[in-house]
């Protein structure tokens, strides 16, 4: 098996935002060669997640309310503390307990070079603490 790792950086425009990264991951995909094997996926921060779902703006809305809902931002978080790590505040509990919700990778099927996705799949990344600049990454696995 031959294994590929190529980074990528996203500038997020909003403190939570779904950001669609389908064709990017597809055209990475392209790019690598590979013709059968598994691409993986991953975000490197605690505060971003990748997802998938249906890529229509209203179900994004409705998933980034029921996110809001279920950590909600004004609630009483033992995380809001004094980092002495970081020398600041933690103000942002919310944005890692989203992230915990929604996981931080997604594997899909390489066949005959391209990602074997559903009909409606849609990927995304999760900005969840922004904005920020951000890095992710597709690992491809090709046999």
């Amino acid at each position: 098996m031959r294994s590929q790792i190529i980074r990528f950086g996203i500038q997020t425009t909003g403190d939570t935002k779904m950001i669609d990264i389908t064709e990017r991951v597809r055209q990475m995909v392209r790019d690598s060669g590979a013709q059968n094997g598994q691409a993986l996926v991953m975000t490197l921060h605690t505060t971003t997640a990748i997802t998938v779902n249906e890529g229509l703006p209203d179900l994004e809305d409705d998933i980034v309310e029921m996110l809001q809902e279920l950590a909600p931002a004004d609630r009483n978080y033992r995380h809001a503390r004094f980092l002495h790590s970081d020398g600041q505040m933690a103000v942002n509990a919310p944005s890692h307990l989203r992230g915990a919700l929604l996981g931080f990778q997604c594997a899909f099927p390489i066949e005959d070079g391209e990602l074997v996705m559903g009909g409606r799949q849609t990927i995304y990344f999760v900005e969840l603490d922004g904005p920020l600049y951000r890095e992710a990454l597709v690992q491809v696995m090709a046999t």
